[in-house]
């Protein structure tokens, strides 16, 4: 048996390839939309890509299931579990299998068993597998988004952000059930989690790529939990934020991605399409350097810098309906940045300039340090507005800041004065530039941006915990 892990930083996304050494079939777990890593292995590997299977409907990826059946002619196994709400819309194709608790599929010589384990989402499944060729026990179990180490998977996207009203608590409680009939199985399994630490998915999702389920039983909150309604309300309580574009996921891959070879091409742009298209209102961002940005950009555009988790804050802003523009680092960053774009669903990339689009512009983006910002802020008529989740305001914020959470920034400008001086500020300085820019595109015109961070600013002005008025 030959077992690879494959993960994506940007994503915080772990997904599998198992593969049957004697008869060379292989199955992938969980695939990313980007096939390639696993077409590249399986060459290698002289192995063939028989069958594909995913957890759940995912809501912070767009699954690759899909699109790695058509490049390889596999089988998709798909589950038939929860309720009418989510049932995969394109199962009526003819290389999908449906699947419930109990069914089982052979790779070659290793055995797949689907468990039913709901709370994450209702339809949730998890994969027992088990190596005949040399036992007849199971060595592990893919769990999806249901066990990650340290933590299970959050029950309330469906309500956060699918809109699904009172599913959160019903999730919370399939949950604790399906975490009571796991502390009944073997110590020595194997736990292969479809997220790290980063993902929305959970609220402490440790960064270790697998573990035992006997470690879980020790060491993970989930587990010590003996009865349901404490076990509810921990779980529940203090979740992240459930970033804006998790709602578009849950459609795309209920309904069945697009075929990323079926996607038009991005054009590219001058600087005289980009003011014609800002103009106009359109998105468009710019995915330069901080530096870069604050150096020189065009009025009107968005800064995003480029890093690893630069679409998730891409897919908190942007407007699905709506075709996408972007300004590139390089000429060379372009392919890889589009496919990121895409792993999250955001195919209408209608065009894209390079810096040469910036040549010549002087106008800065407005910025301030913490010294600079505890000098002035005395002054009346300045608003400092954290943009950091609610979990890092509560920890510790400048005292007197105000807290929008950037996701949803666009959403409550009217809670924003326009004729004080506003100062966005974050953790590093990365959020809050995106912040200002966001509101300069918005029309308003005495936004700064603090660059330094909370190491910084935490220390050269009073700052509060919780919602006290106590300062440190």
């Amino acid at each position: 048996m030959l077992l690879r892990y494959f993960y994506d930083d940007r994503l915080a996304q772990a997904s599998y390839v198992v593969g049957c050494a004697k008869t060379g079939e292989a199955l992938v777990v969980d695939p990313a939309r980007d096939i390639a890593p696993y077409l590249r292995l399986a060459a290698q590997e002289g192995l063939r890509i028989t069958h594909v299977t995913e957890s759940h409907i995912h809501a912070d990826f767009v699954s690759g299931s899909r699109e790695l059946a058509a490049a390889t002619g596999a089988t998709v196994y798909l589950s038939d579990m929860g309720d009418a709400h989510w049932k995969y819309q394109y199962a009526h194709e003819p290389n999908v299998i449906l699947v419930r608790e109990g069914d089982s599929w052979l790779v070659g010589n290793i055995k797949i068993d689907v468990l039913h384990t709901p709370g994450h989402t209702p339809e949730h499944i998890s994969f027992m597998v088990t190596d005949t060729a040399g036992a007849n026990q199971p060595m592990g179990i893919f769990t999806g988004d249901f066990l990650f180490v340290g933590d299970v998977g959050r029950p309330d996207l469906l309500e956060a952000a699918a809109g699904m009203v009172g599913t959160a608590e019903t999730g919370a409680r399939d949950q604790f059930q399906t975490v009571q009939r796991f502390k009944a199985l073997p110590d020595y399994l194997q736990i292969w989690p479809a997220h790290g630490a980063g993902s929305a998915c959970g609220k402490a999702l440790g960064a270790i790529p697998s573990t035992t389920l006997g470690y879980e039983k020790l060491f993970n909150p989930a587990f010590q939990f003996i009865e349901e309604a404490p076990f509810v309300a921990w779980l529940l309580t203090n979740q992240p934020e459930a970033p804006r574009y998790f709602a578009q996921m849950k459609r795309v891959n209920k309904e069945g991605p697009a075929l990323l070879k079926t996607l038009a091409a991005p054009q590219l742009l001058d600087r005289a399409a980009l003011d014609a298209l800002i103009g106009q209102g359109v998105f468009v961002a710019d995915f330069r350097s901080r530096g870069d940005y604050a150096t020189a950009s065009i009025p009107g555009t968005v800064s995003i810098p480029e890093r690893k988790d630069f679409s998730t804050f891409v897919g908190w802003l942007i407007d699905y309906s709506k075709p996408f523009y972007f300004i590139t680092p390089t000429e060379e960053d372009r392919n890889e940045l589009i496919l990121a774009l895409r792993s999250i669903g955001i195919d209408n990339i209608a065009g894209y300039a390079t810096p040469a689009a910036v040549s010549g512009i002087t106008e800065k983006l407005p910025e301030w340090s913490a010294q600079e910002l505890a000098r002035r802020l005395p002054q009346n008529g300045i608003v400092v507005i954290d943009v950091r989740s609610k979990t890092e305001f509560m920890e510790e914020h400048i005292h007197g800041a105000r807290h929008i959470h950037l996701g949803a920034l666009a959403q409550q400008l009217d809670q924003i004065p326009r004729d004080h001086t506003v100062i966005t500020t974050c953790a590093s300085g990365y959020r809050s530039q995106i912040a200002a820019s966001l509101l300069h595109s918005r029309g308003f015109k005495n936004v700064i941006t603090l660059r330094d961070g909370k190491e910084l600013w935490s220390k050269a002005m009073p700052t509060v915990r919780g919602t006290n008025n106590e300062t440190n």
